[in-house]
């Protein structure tokens, strides 16, 4: 048993070229199949977290390219992928108190943009 012992410590510690290579396809092809998430977003979006570094969701101010993660209308779900300027769908992080002053909207007010812009919530 310690001789396959030494035989995976040896081929894990000093991989070889082909070795590395089939890693490096491996997790290159979970994350084409999304099995891995994207580097991109991996990091906490969520509201509590923002605030916790000074920050808030402003929503409306991203320009194409410069969202900070996934949209409201779950038209795509990574960083830079805003397709247009200041969609409702789309944020940026910005300092806390300062979205308003900069023409943002929050989330909820968002939503109702959205909403308001798909013809949802109209009634028959």
């Amino acid at each position: 048993m310690g001789s396959f012992v030494d035989f995976a410590r040896t081929y894990f510690q000093h991989p070889t070229m082909s070795q590395t290579r089939v890693l490096s396809a491996a997790v290159a092809t979970a994350m084409a199949l999304g099995l891995l998430p994207a580097a991109a977003c991996a990091h906490d979006m969520s509201d509590k977290a923002a605030a916790k570094r000074g920050k808030e969701k402003c929503y409306g101010v991203a320009k194409a390219g410069e969202n900070a993660c996934a949209n409201l209308s779950g038209t795509h779900d990574c960083a830079g992928e805003a397709s247009t300027d200041r969609s409702p769908a789309d944020f940026k992080l910005v300092p806390k108190g300062t979205c308003a002053q900069i023409g943002g909207l929050s989330a909820e007010a968002a939503k109702a943009a959205l909403a308001k812009a798909t013809g949802e919530g109209k009634q028959p």
